[in-house]
């Protein structure tokens, strides 16, 4: 389980430019924000000026409070930024450290969970005449993943809602299985037959992904940017799917990082319901099948399986009507909330799918995030 810091309270959209303090009420909790952090845990916080320029302007991280679950509920004020001019906008971070690197979550770090995550506002607007103060409604994450060649961390942003919406939210499962891909790609893992085999489909030849349950898109936007590295290599395709609800979310955080991919294989999102039977439309750009079937963190609804395994038959049967040889494998990222939720491997098993645990991933504390690999064993019925 990994641990997120965030906003009970947000900040608002729009701040006066009379030095008085921001009020905040800080939260520490899981990836659905349903369980809260037991221990004590310093935030710091910081500004940045939210500007074009390749290099922000970040104030120096300042203890703002000791967050303890007994006292969660308590309104903080954050003192503005100094010398803030009129028209201004800035963002506030919350970390739990005083480093540049705490105000980043590092993908690659061994120690990834270990400490909650940290958090930006959405720009706030410095005004001499702010309107009527709103709630902000959205977050920010920012992210670094290090490649063997590349000299600098690649760094990306993912956008979150504060809403209790569930498909516009970070989830334990895609940060989890983000960090084993780029591990994988950096030849950091465990090196078995069946992990080479996906290494080698991903990243050593062209490569033609199609997502399930994208959510707001970490997992594909990690993809394109591990096979922009390797480009023109691995050029291919990268379709992202999920509800419509999602879709307005899932497709702005991957344009708002459309320079990190190779232009020849950014992600596409677009709307599969699992529940529809005709699938014609959203496959219809994969003339050479599908070589890999990408799912983190499906299993929370266990009514949703039998849609879930009819979608996933469909798919198979569609790749390998195309190219019988070639039936595409299954990289699922899966944290365990229910033990039910582990039948799901026993309905793949029926349509012909063998799924092989290749790794876990540890949090501050529960269950891991596990990788699977689900090898298509017979032609699915």
């Amino acid at each position: 389980m990994f641990y997120y810091i965030s906003f009970l309270r947000p900040p608002p959209t729009q701040a006066a430019l009379s030095g008085e303090p921001i009020l905040i009420t800080p939260q520490i909790a899981n990836d659905l924000r349903t369980e809260y952090y037991t221990d004590a845990q310093d935030i710091f916080y910081s500004w940045t000026l939210h500007s074009a320029t390749p290099s922000p302007v970040i104030t120096k991280p300042v203890k703002l409070t000791s967050w303890r679950a007994s006292t969660m509920y308590k309104e903080i004020p954050v003192p503005p930024p100094r010398n803030v001019r009129n028209g201004e906008y800035w963002r506030l971070i919350l970390s739990s450290g005083t480093a540049r690197k705490d105000q980043v979550l590092s993908l690659n770090d061994e120690s990834l969970g270990r400490q909650p995550f940290p958090v930006l506002s959405d720009p706030i607007l410095f005004s001499a005449r702010p309107n009527k103060a709103v709630k902000q409604e959205r977050i920010q994450r920012s992210y670094a993943l290090t490649a063997t060649n590349r000299d600098n961390p690649v760094i990306f942003h993912i956008i979150e809602q504060t809403s209790f919406d569930l498909d516009k939210k970070i989830w334990d499962s895609g940060i989890g299985l983000s960090s084993w891909l780029i591990r994988l790609h950096s030849g950091m893992v465990a090196n078995t037959t069946l992990v080479s085999k996906v290494k080698n489909t991903l990243f050593a030849s062209k490569c033609d992904v199609l997502e399930l349950g994208a959510g707001t898109g970490i997992v594909a936007i990690v993809l394109g940017i591990l096979q922009g590295l390797d480009a023109p290599v691995t050029a291919g395709k990268i379709i992202t799917t999920d509800l419509p609800s999602a879709l307005p979310l899932l497709q702005s955080n991957m344009s708002s990082n459309q320079s990190l991919y190779h232009p020849g294989n950014a992600p596409k999102g677009i709307v599969l319901d699992w529940d529809e039977l005709d699938i014609s439309t959203q496959v219809a750009s994969f003339v050479n099948g599908i070589d890999v079937i990408v799912m983190a963190d499906v299993t929370y609804n266990t009514a949703s399986f039998p849609a879930l395994i009819g979608t996933l038959s469909r798919l198979i049967m569609f790749s390998t009507s195309v190219t019988p040889a070639k039936p595409p494998l299954i990289i699922l990222g899966y944290k365990e909330r229910d033990v039910a939720e582990r039948t799901l491997w026993e309905m793949a098993e029926k349509i012909g799918i063998r799924f092989e645990e290749v790794a876990q991933i540890p949090g501050a504390e529960g269950p891991p995030v596990e990788v699977w690999v689900g090898m298509v064993l017979v032609n699915t019925q």
